[in-house]
């Protein structure tokens, strides 16, 4: 076979810090918070260089996983580039997760040294003497209010750049598929799985982000990406505003939905990403603000309700696009948009459609297949498990076993979907019982039996019911043991230490018997049709 001739060069993220330092080093990054900084590509590179020499200083061996427990912030930013460029693995962690998930991510991960915002330090440190392998602790001041613990382990962000010199990287990445972060799924059955993504594919996806049919990212833009940078990459939006030029605009610890679109608001941003729980939230404080320059909202964690879409239509003059993904995804693998043969759409079906997932994104391939193995046609009705591929999905868990993966290498995302002759994508169920709330899952199975581990409990069945906020929230329908006396608060109360609080259900339902199929196993069907009218206001 005969070989084309051009360069071989890798596709790693140093490149990244390359382009935007000599291109753009005039653009912006802005950190919200108490006290908003606002600063420049030019002066951050040369703090990216720094921190790599830190991690040459700290003795973190190469290959090293790095954890990090951060806001979307500047800083945060920063560790996005040195881990990864000076030949470490970047590995963001979700502090919202419950004790005992995070110490089996760090764990399993074996991090070296952890980064640890000051605000969040309150729930790393109490978890500190469970991580087997932590060596260092290095906080980040962000205006949090807990005394820095007295412990050589612990040291200072700022303190540790400004005693090294600005140069070169020390590792020069020369294979693209060098491993450059890691990330791990909620663990909705069994452990959280880590997937580690590659040089190659952080470069990858961020480029496709640019496309015009994805999220038309360009240097005219200003991005500020609402998702966490602590989940699946902040969906890889600091990566493409790099590529691009973009402006970047990082709402740092800011929760507060007036905060949050005052920043929007004052920073002119054009395009921002969240999933549906935020974009909730903050519509009460759409009215008070200018968010005129907004040209596309990103709305993931679930398909986009029309009346949802519309307040954002009525407020800001744009709907919300809905786009997929997981994180075994990189995780963008499809983001509806407007196609010729849809010209004729109302205004209502242009809403419907933009908040449905759509076709697939450059570089990816998706199909449904039916329980017999046979691939479904394209017609939009025929449903089927849906399975993707491409250069931006993963092909295997880190350290970890499990039959995601069809024997030719395909993902299987444990969702039940169909696509229609134009490819676009409609998830019509799942294959788990699984409750997604504000995008993230909860497993049934897994609160099922932190309630029952409750002796005063004989039996519980957790199912998803619809809720206005957060999309899904857990109905959990509890038998109590005979004799027992058991409240609702008394089942909150005894999940307070065992699942994460946000994993807690409003709704909690005693009943004297829980429906059983033919074969004894708790009937799901038979309590999602008896709940399916039900709403849950919290």
């Amino acid at each position: 076979m005969m070989h084309g001739l051009m360069q071989d060069r890798p596709l790693t993220v140093p490149t990244l810090l390359s382009r935007v330092e000599t291109t753009f080093g005039h653009k912006r990054i802005v950190t919200g918070g108490a006290t908003e900084t606002v600063t420049t590509w030019r002066e951050v590179a040369p703090r990216v260089r720094r921190l790599a020499r830190v991690l040459e200083s700290l003795g973190v061996p190469a290959g090293a996983c790095v954890g990090t427990f951060a806001w979307n912030t500047q800083r945060h930013v920063e560790l996005y580039l040195a881990i990864p460029s000076s030949g470490r693995i970047l590995h963001t962690i979700n502090h919202r997760l419950f004790g005992e998930q995070i110490t089996f991510i760090v764990n399993d991960a074996a991090d070296d040294v952890l980064f640890v915002d000051r605000t969040i330090l309150p729930v790393v440190w109490p978890l500190v003497s469970s991580f087997g392998t932590v060596r260092h602790i290095v906080v980040m001041d962000d205006g949090g209010d807990m005394p820095l613990p007295d412990d050589p382990r612990v040291l200072d962000y700022e303190e540790l750049l400004s005693r090294q010199a600005d140069g070169p990287f020390e590792n020069v990445i020369e294979d693209e598929n060098a491993a450059a972060s890691l990330c791990y799924t909620s663990g909705t059955t069994g452990n959280p799985k880590g997937v580690l993504y590659s040089h190659r594919s952080i470069v990858l996806h961020s480029l496709l982000l640019l496309g015009a049919d994805v999220f038309a990212l360009s240097e005219r833009d200003v991005v500020a990406p609402i998702v966490p940078m602590f989940h699946v990459n902040a969906w890889g939006l600091p990566y493409a505003a790099m590529q691009c030029g973009a402006d970047l605009v990082l709402p740092g610890p800011v929760k507060n939905p007036d905060e949050l679109v005052s920043l929007l608001s004052r920073h002119r941003v054009t395009f921002s990403a969240a999933v549906a729980t935020v974009w909730r939230d903050v519509i009460p404080s759409l009215s008070g603000h200018d968010l005129s320059s907004l040209r596309h909202i990103a709305c993931g964690g679930g398909a986009v309700d029309d009346a949802l879409s519309q307040a954002y239509e009525n407020a800001v003059g744009i709907p919300l696009t809905n786009a997929w993904g997981m994180t075994e995804t990189s995780p963008v693998v499809t983001t509806s948009r407007l196609a010729t043969h849809h010209d004729g759409l109302t205004g209502e079906e242009r809403r419907l459609l933009l908040g449905s997932p759509g076709p697939a994104v450059p570089l990816t391939e998706m199909r449904v297949v039916a329980d017999d193995g046979v691939e479904q046609p394209r017609d939009g009705r025929s449903p089927g498990e849906l399975q993707v591929a491409g250069a931006t999905i993963a092909g295997a868990y880190f350290g970890a076993d499990g039959d995601a993966f069809t024997p030719d290498g395909w993902l299987r995302t444990g969702d039940v979907a169909t696509i229609d002759e134009w490819g676009y994508l409609r998830i019509v169920d799942r294959t788990k019982d699984l409750v997604k709330s504000g995008g993230e899952w909860i497993s049934s199975v897994v609160l099922e039996n932190a309630i029952m581990s409750d002796s005063r409990v004989k039996e519980a069945a957790v199912i998803g019911v619809l809720d206005p906020r957060w999309g899904e929230r857990p109905l959990a329908c509890v038998v109590a043991s005979e004799g027992a006396i058991l409240t609702a608060e008394d089942v909150r109360a005894h999940l307070c230490d065992r699942v994460a609080s946000w994993w807690i259900p409003e709704r909690i339902e005693l009943m004297n018997e829980i429906p059983k199929t033919a074969t004894g196993k708790w009937s799901k069907q038979a309590l999602r049709q008896r709940f399916a009218d039900s709403t849950d206001s919290h």
